[in-house]
């Protein structure tokens, strides 16, 4: 998980999400505005509403890849998450910062998981409503997920290149690690097997470009090639790999050597 390119929506698009979210602020107490929020995102939230198609293609944007999640970088994102989930703040449910484009398998256990640093205190304290229970609204405080819309993974999370695991930096305050923990394992579950392997595959991958392009830079092949081989580098899914081999690389021979004969990759 990286951090994502900040982009704006086009001012018509904007005026309509603020046009939603004044009904869903002005639809009552703080109950009837979650039902207002659920209701009216589902209603908006279609094929054939054009405001949310440049929605999906702004934060297809902002994807790896092929259209790939923002959160595990893996699979194809299909779904708009709310980073603040809708049920626990309608507030959020229409603002643009508040979205990103993820995958099922990593939305949907998501789903309304959140948790937050007490503003009390700054105790941990997961504010997930379970089913069934009152309405109410959440206990304000610090949210514990790493956003990558507004913040920089690589502050809170080391990637190990070998294992294909998330793990906490080193040297993290105690908040800072809880923060970790939370986002790599109780909210996104950013280490099961498929991902772990996928991530290890993709470090053989971009080892392997590398290479390629080191070759043909040495064959002198046209400008043009180099440029292709370049994008399609940096289109790669899983970059977070990518930008942990540049991290890494001083400490790893191999990316070592790689990158002393290619010190301009550093900058891709």
């Amino acid at each position: 998980m990286i951090r994502l390119p900040e982009l704006d929506l086009p001012a018509s698009s904007s005026t309509w999400l603020e046009r939603w979210q004044a009904q869903v602020n002005a639809a009552g107490d703080y109950p009837e505005q979650v039902g207002a929020a659920k209701r009216l995102f589902s209603q908006k939230n279609k094929r054939e509403n054009q405001t949310f198609n440049t929605v999906k293609r702004r934060l297809a944007e902002m994807c790896s890849g092929a259209h790939r999640c923002c959160y595990c970088e893996d699979s194809a994102a299909d779904e708009v998450e709310h980073i603040k989930p809708k049920d626990l703040y309608p507030e959020e449910v229409f603002r643009w910062e508040n979205y990103l484009y993820a995958c099922g398998p990593c939305n949907g256990p998501k789903n309304n998981k959140f948790a937050v640093f007490a503003e009390s205190d700054g105790r941990f304290l997961d504010v997930t409503r379970a089913k069934g229970a009152p309405v109410e609204p959440p206990a304000s405080g610090d949210p514990v997920l790493i956003n990558p819309r507004f913040e920089d993974p690589f502050r809170f999370l080391d990637l190990n290149l070998e294992s294909g695991m998330f793990l906490p930096s080193e040297e993290l305050t105690a908040r800072e690690g809880r923060r970790a923990e939370y986002t790599i394992d109780e909210a996104l579950n950013l280490n099961r097997d498929v991902l772990r392997e996928a991530r290890i595959e993709a470090f053989d991958s971009y080892r392997a470009r590398l290479r390629e392009y080191i070759e043909e830079r040495d064959a002198d092949v046209p400008k043009v090639r180099l440029t292709r081989l370049i994008a399609a580098l940096k289109r790669m899914q899983h970059p977070t790999v990518w930008a942990e081999m540049k991290r890494q690389h001083q400490w790893i021979q191999e990316l070592r050597e790689l990158f002393e004969r290619a010190p301009e990759a550093l900058d891709w």
